[in-house]
């Protein structure tokens, strides 16, 4: 066995002993349950979807990413500023502006999906294999990359095969997609994915609070708890579906978790290997000297002696580009066959694979799931493709995690069905779009509504008789309670009207009212809604000078009533006491027996 690792040391390699020494050891020691082959390398399984993997386009496409894994001693880490000198503490140390987007990130996740769970360090340990954190923090003052980060175009030609969906907008390749920006997302899932993780109202791949918090909202799409071990690993599958990278993310999530610490931006290490380069000889770029995957007792490998040329005035470059500029279409080789049509290409159309009504209950989850079926032009099924579904008009519905758009890989069946779908509070129709990712088809879409919730009873809380002087105001408030069922019927409007009579529904024009927010009398109120535990209770009620006996109703959608009695008089004069307040004794005529003085 060699005593070291050589620096082109490739994934492709890994089948050496020394290498199935150094996966083995290093899975085993830093990605607790996940397991690996004998020689830690992908089997076919890694780049197909299983019944525990979302069906779902990854962020990255599956792009090529950095392979090397952090040191198997603990980190330690070094002051917060200041650039560390150990390698240890250079593989902990992460640039402070990418630090403080990952972050962020956790922060604003923790409040909009609290249960996912989402720690900052799963950002830093994509963030490490997909770009080597930013090219070592190499970012302005806003976050965003000196230089583009840009993987290789996904052409077919040893990656997946991404025609272009962005006519050239993010990865300067209008022919096919490229992986773009510190978290490498490609195009087509950037145009649902995208955040806006700075504030400027822009959503930019390039710039690492953005491509952070659109990497979080991503890992917690499908309402996945990340304090699990099992949703932990199907949110990193979904970004890159491989076992390799499963086992390196989480080796670098454990590294981050021992400790971490913040050097200055720029002054990051940058990774050596990268999991697609198997070029015979091919050599690291120049400066890449940070942490390579090495085995207990191995030496620090030796510099290559050929190194590559340099890249371009305008900064190293992300994964598989060899300057900033972006790629330029490649001319087509003369003499090449036609290649072999993918199973997107055949794509003639979508059919609706047998969704019907949908129409749910404000706030519930939509009884049927939307399924759309991919078919050639002779009606055939077509299985591998990417169907797109998403959420349109003025409504807050959303998929299954809080999103409004969802990616699937249609089954051999050629159907793919999106996740379920819930109504929010907001009430009426919507559609949900399903296109072909990769190919220009004809869209398919769905109507969806969402009805209000209802009640089918209305109750008092309380028998107060509920009275008034002329000119006064009750003194006990209304409070009722909603039932559907005899079930607590919770965010149901309810409606309340000063009737006429229980014969006559209108609006009666005098008598008791309530107060708008300028102290004008109303005697309708709408817009109320029960509590989560079906009670609603009514601003106070005045009375004008009429006096009289007059009816509070109460409806709600769902056939909801009830009318209250409200009784509007002077007060009853009090008749006198005659034993406490007797009236004076008459002189009396009888003689007086008292003998005189």
């Amino acid at each position: 066995m060699a005593a070291h690792f050589d620096r082109r040391l490739r994934k492709a390699a890994v089948t050496t002993t020394v290498a199935a020494v150094a996966v083995a050891a290093l899975s085993a020691s830093q990605a607790p349950d996940v397991t690996a082959d004998g020689n830690g390398r992908q089997t076919t399984a890694d780049n197909m979807p299983t019944s525990d993997t979302p069906s779902a386009e990854s962020a990255t496409g599956n792009s090529p990413y950095y392979t090397d894994l952090p040191p198997l001693n603990s980190p330690s880490p070094a002051p917060t500023t200041g650039t560390p000198t150990s390698l240890g503490a250079t593989e902990t140390g992460i640039p402070a502006t990418v630090l403080d987007a990952y972050k962020k990130a956790e922060a604003e996740l923790r409040r909009a999906k609290p249960g996912c769970n989402l720690p900052w360090q799963l950002l830093a340990a994509i963030g490490k294999v997909e770009s080597g954190q930013a090219r070592g923090g190499r970012v302005d003052a806003n976050g965003t990359t000196i230089g583009r980060i840009i993987g290789p175009q996904l052409d077919g030609n040893g990656f997946a095969l991404i025609k272009d969906t962005d006519n050239g907008v993010y990865d300067g390749n209008s022919s096919y997609d490229n992986a773009v920006g510190p978290m490498q997302f490609i195009p087509s899932t950037w145009a649902w994915a995208g955040r806006d993780g700075n504030g400027d109202g822009k959503e930019d791949p390039n710039n690492v609070y953005d491509a952070a918090l659109a990497a979080g909202h991503y890992l917690c799409r499908y309402d996945w708890n990340l304090s699990d071990q099992a949703d932990l690993n199907r949110a990193i599958l979904s970004y890159n579906n491989s076992q390799d990278y499963l086992n390196t993310v989480l080796s670098w999530l454990e590294h981050y978790r021992k400790g971490t610490h913040e050097i200055p931006d720029g002054t990051g290490s940058l990774p050596v290997g990268r999991s697609d380069d198997t070029r015979a000889g091919a050599s690291p770029s120049p400066g890449r000297t940070g942490a390579s995957s090495q085995a207990p007792g191995a030496s620090t490998p030796s510099p290559d002696p050929t190194p590559s040329k340099p890249p371009a005035s305008g900064g190293p470059t992300g994964p598989g580009s060899p300057s900033t500029e972006p790629p330029t279409d490649p001319a087509p080789p003369t003499g090449t066959p036609t290649p072999t049509p993918t199973p997107t290409d055949t794509v003639h159309h979508l059919e609706n694979a047998g969704t019907k009504g949908l129409t749910a209950t404000a706030g519930d989850t939509f009884a049927e799931k939307i399924s759309a079926r991919a078919e050639t032009e002779a009606g055939d099924a077509v299985g591998k493709v990417r169907i797109r579904f998403t959420v349109l008009g003025d409504t807050d519905a959303t998929f299954t995690g809080g999103e409004k758009v969802a990616a699937v890989t249609t089954n051999a069946s050629g159907v793919a069905v999106a996740p379920a779908l819930v109504a929010g509070e907001q009430t009426g129709g919507f559609t949900v779009r399903a296109t072909v990712i990769g190919r220009t088809v004809p869209v398919l879409d769905y109507k969806a509504t969402v009805t209000e919730r209802v009640a089918d009873a209305l109750t008092r809380t309380t028998e107060t008789a509920l009275t008034c002087t002329p000119g006064g105001e009750f003194a006990d408030p209304v409070e009722v309670k909603a039932t559907l069922k005899g079930a607590v019927a919770d965010k149901v409007a309810v409606t309340a009207t000063l009737v006429k009579s229980e014969t006559d529904p209108a609006e009666n024009d005098k008598g008791p009212y309530f107060k708008d927010a300028d102290g004008k009398a109303v005697r309708t109120l709408t817009g109320r809604k029960t509590d989560a535990k079906g009670l609603l209770e009514l601003p106070k009620l005045y009375a004008d000078d009429a006096e009289g006996t007059y009816i509070l109703r109460l409806t709600t959608p769902g056939g909801g009533k009830l009318d209250i009695t409200l009784k509007v008089a002077e007060a009853a004069e009090s008749t006198p006491d005659p034993s406490a307040d007797p009236s004076p004794s008459a002189p009396s005529t009888e003689p007086s027996t008292e003998p005189e003085a």
